[in-house]
């Protein structure tokens, strides 16, 4: 093995035309860390959001981008207990000391990754490397919302808004599994086609369509009396002028489900709705280790499958991470460096 590797860089904070394929030293294990040999890194926005430089974090450039990986121990540390080389790894991405990989320490756009013994979680052989990358920080985030907090049950009417991207195909995967009848809301009749197949009841194209007009259409207006009328679940991580229209659809005694605010973390809010509807609000926020182990015996026991819109080698990366800014995908983009 050559001490040198091949990374994606991010040298300083601007566009993503900013990221550079260049070559690094490969790392060392150091005491209670292990060096994987990465297999598969998968892009979410909060990347593009690192890329740009956020208000408040304080990156160490330069930096190897990408949260969520996958891989084989290449290297075992000192003090590391119950991990060999060769073993089939996924990471956590959050180090307890210092923060996100990818943004406060190298990530896993890189061919090698240095990490934290306690941040593994052994994967099951009939998980692959890339289904196993495209998890932690969608699926882990959607699985947590949605399955640990026990906001769906069987038969309840789900609208998912951002339903095209990484956590919104996470919430359409696993809200099918849980059995609810699931109204998607994307950009674009594509996108539209493309969820009914990841098993979506229905799509709206909300540049469009108004979702909370359509679900109140379809449904019923929501009755204070009665609990007819009205969706149960309203997933809406958007924020922003969204956050209004999502109150007026859902059914007295249901849910509006939060675990971000993508387009503005303070909406126009109407209470009257929230008391004289009685509904819950409720918040989510990450996920641990028992989601993403959950996850990958979902995945092997083919309950669920991950939606991949991508596969990239290492060189076509940073387009994407543009497709991803850009809101051209469906789903995961997948690196295999």
């Amino acid at each position: 093995m050559g001490s040198m590797m091949k990374a994606l860089i991010l040298p300083q904070h601007g566009d993503i035309e900013n990221l550079q394929v260049g070559e690094l030293p490969v790392p060392k294990a150091v005491p209670g860390h292990v060096v994987i040999r990465v297999r598969a890194s998968s892009f979410n926005y909060h990347d593009v959001f690192t890329v740009k430089g956020m208000p408040g974090i304080k990156v160490p450039l330069p930096i190897v981008i990408g949260l969520d990986m996958a891989g084989e121990i290449s290297e075992v540390g000192e003090g590391v207990e119950g991990w060999k080389t060769g073993a089939r790894v996924l990471v956590n991405p959050l180090n307890k000391s210092k923060g996100l990989m990818g943004e406060m320490l190298n990530g896993g756009m890189a061919e090698y990754c240095l990490v934290s013994a306690d941040q593994l979680i052994a994967m099951p052989d009939e998980v692959s490397f890339v289904e196993a990358a495209s998890l932690p920080v969608a699926y882990g985030t959607a699985h947590r919302m949605l399955v640990t907090h026990n906001t769906i049950k069987r038969g309840d009417r789900v609208i998912i808004l951002g339903a095209s991207g990484g956590v919104g195909t996470g919430c359409v995967v696993l809200a099918k599994m849980l059995g609810a009848e699931v109204i998607a809301a994307a950009g674009g009749a594509e996108k539209a086609e493309r969820l009914k197949a990841l098993g979506a009841d229905h799509v709206i194209n909300y540049k469009e369509v108004d979702f909370s007009k359509w679900a109140i259409e379809k449904y019923g207006k929501p009755q204070r009396r009665s609990y007819e009328g009205g969706v149960d679940v309203v997933v809406n991580f958007t924020g922003g002028d969204t956050w209004a229209p999502s109150l007026k659809c859902i059914k007295r005694g249901g849910s509006l489900l939060v675990c971000g605010a993508t387009a503005g973390h303070d909406p126009k809010e109407d209470l009257r709705y929230i008391w004289s509807f009685e509904l819950r609000v409720i918040g989510s926020n990450s996920f641990y280790d028992d989601n993403l182990a959950s996850l990958m015996e979902l995945i092997r026991t083919k309950q669920i499958t991950v939606s991949v819109d991508k596969v990239l080698p290492l060189e076509e990366a940073a387009e994407g991470l543009r497709m991803i800014r850009d809101r051209e995908v469906l789903g995961k983009i997948v690196v295999t460096p």
